[in-house]
């Protein structure tokens, strides 16, 4: 194993381990643990759910197996398998009645279809709302730091608020003078659904609901329906209801543009306003929404999963290995009359990866820092899992060296490049790179930068803790069919299988490229285990104050 040169920058530093080529990641293997977890028989792998029941047992018999060694709650005997996530579920019982009134007329919408609304995570058991204002507040945006303010003082208390998903940029980054408002293309945290929720708690408002478009929201309707009819899930907090407004929900774009128009008004220009600073919110006069259902609220424990081997001269330092074992579980059917979200790719593909990395870990020499392996629940409910181990750690985030995600694996065969989840300010991306480039791969940043990918995995819990942390992706340019043959596989995963019951096992995927990428997060996970680098965030990162906070700890 070659050492990483003290003093020496991120970049040249890393090189591949000397035994790299002892180990090789079997298709085999990774394609009978995505077949097993994706099974019917595993429920769609909800939290709290005979799902999980049967997941959980699955991955701690194969970290086990492996040779990996337990590494999450303390016990009388030393260390579980597990460490505690406890939550709060939250289900609407029964119908959801949902009316809207516009231009003297009242019509019904229905659950799923028109609108989908979320079961509320404030802790309260029925929703009961009468006719109601609605305003329109653009971006549902409020940052200082860009002189941005989408309220302008409005008062929204018992009112519901319409807002545009992402953030202005995404429609005027190609013809806005540098720099633009919000940084591009890119989405910012702020053009993110959780943000807007998070925001109208903030303000007061009864709730927000968000304006469904396919091309900025980055998925299609059958996503959203899917995603927030089922179960809701939260960390339990003192005060959910300072966090959530009662009503969280999405509208079809359709049925926004009609409401538009019966109250005089017309929704492109409205949204061609709220790109701009000046936009004011605007009330729809003669519109008003009015609902009414049940919540069930519970407290559940769920699980992430965590397996360790110690290092051998620094065991208190650790590369830390994610992915998350959690579907949608069983949920509306799919025109087939399909119930079960198997999750194949999502992410049966990346716990997978998880176990066969354990395996190349534990049969190779050991590293001289510690190696996590970590199946977080929840990821599916909103990062809930490794959000609850960021900021209640087994062990401590200050000397958490990195994080390396994997959220769906390579499914279609091998590809030049590789890539990430956003495009981090972050030197463990410059490692990764100089590894890729070691193993003939280049590097392509994320095609997709627009949909929020950094936001959307597991590492993002870390990186808000400080940590550099990176979610790591195959790339497009696939060795058959080039770049236009990984893009069209990519859109057609994302319009006919995310979050839909389609997203099954397929015994004719060819998984010799997922086995390639492995060995990339291997010989990068090594690299870091054996040397004396702490990966940094850049200059102008948003998470490096508060890594710096911490610094003492890593000397």
């Amino acid at each position: 194993m070659k050492q990483l040169l003290l003093g020496a920058s991120a970049l040249c530093a890393l090189a591949a381990p000397a035994f790299a080529a002892d180990f090789k990641f079997d298709p085999a293997l990774l394609s009978e643990h995505i077949k097993v977890l994706s099974s019917d028989a595993f429920e769609g792998r909800g939290p709290a759910t005979p799902g999980e029941t049967k997941t959980v047992a699955y991955i701690e018999k194969e970290f086990k197996a492996v040779g990996l060694q337990p590494g999450g709650d303390k016990t009388k005997s030393g260390r579980a398998w597990t460490q505690n996530v406890p939550l709060a579920e939250f289900n609407i019982e029964g119908p959801v009645a949902f009316s809207v009134t516009a231009g003297g007329k009242t019509q019904s919408w229905k659950q799923g279809e028109e609108i989908a609304i979320r079961a509320p995570e404030t802790g309260v058991n029925r929703i009961d709302l009468k006719n109601v204002p609605v305003v329109f507040v653009g971006y549902g945006v409020k940052a200082p730091e860009r002189n941005w303010d989408d309220f302008k003082g409005v008062d929204l208390k018992g009112k519901i608020a319409l807002v545009l998903v992402n953030d202005p940029d995404y429609e005027t980054a190609p013809e806005c003078k540098t720099p633009c408002d919000f940084g591009g293309k890119a989405m910012t945290y702020y053009g993110r659904w959780t943000y807007k929720y998070e925001e109208a708690a903030r303000q007061g408002a009864v709730g927000f609901i968000v304006i469904h478009e396919t091309g900025p929201a980055s998925y299609g309707w059958n996503t959203v329906k899917n995603s927030n009819t089922n179960a809701v899930f939260d960390i339990i907090r003192k005060e959910p209801g300072k966090v959530h407004a009662p009503i969280e929900a999405w509208i079809q774009r359709d049925q926004t543009v009609a409401l538009f128009k019966s109250a005089g008004l017309d929704f492109e220009a409205l949204k061609k306003q709220a790109q701009t600073r000046a936009f004011k919110p605007v009330t729809l006069l003669g519109v008003t929404f009015s609902t009414a259902f049940k919540v069930e609220a519970k407290h559940v424990i769920s699980h992430n999963v965590v397996g360790v081997l110690p290092g051998t001269r620094h065991p208190n330092e650790r590369i830390i290995y994610t992915a998350h074992w959690d579907h949608l579980g069983v949920g509306l059917p799919d025109a087939k009359g399909d119930k079960i979200y198997n999750g194949a790719v999502d992410n049966a593909s990346g716990v997978s990866s998880l176990i066969e990395l354990g395996r190349a870990f534990a049969h190779s020499p050991r590293t001289e820092r510690t190696v996590q392996f970590m199946a977080v629940t929840a990821e599916e409910k909103g990062l809930l899992g490794s959000e609850y181990y960021a900021t209640n750690p087994v062990y401590p985030l200050a000397t958490t060296v990195a994080n390396l995600n994997t959220d769906g694996a390579a499914v279609n065969g091998p590809a030049k490049d590789i890539s990430t989840s956003g495009d981090a300010g972050l030197t463990l991306q410059d490692d990764l790179i100089k590894v890729g480039k070691d193993h003939g791969r280049y590097f392509t940043p994320d095609a997709r930068p627009e949909a929020g990918g950094f936001f959307r995995s597991d590492h993002f819990s870390f990186a808000k803790q400080g940590v550099p942390a990176l979610s790591f992706h195959s790339g497009q340019d696939l060795v058959k069919g080039g770049v236009a043959a990984g893009k069209a596989a990519g859109e057609a995963y994302t319009r006919d299988r995310y979050h839909q019951p389609a997203d099954e096992f397929d015994p004719n995927w060819d998984l010799s490229g997922m086995a390639q990428d492995l060995s990339i997060l291997w010989d990068l996970g090594t690299g870091l285990a054996n040397s004396r680098e702490w990966p940094e965030w850049k200059p102008g990162s948003e998470f490096k104050a508060a890594r710096d906070k911490t610094q003492t700890a890593r000397k």
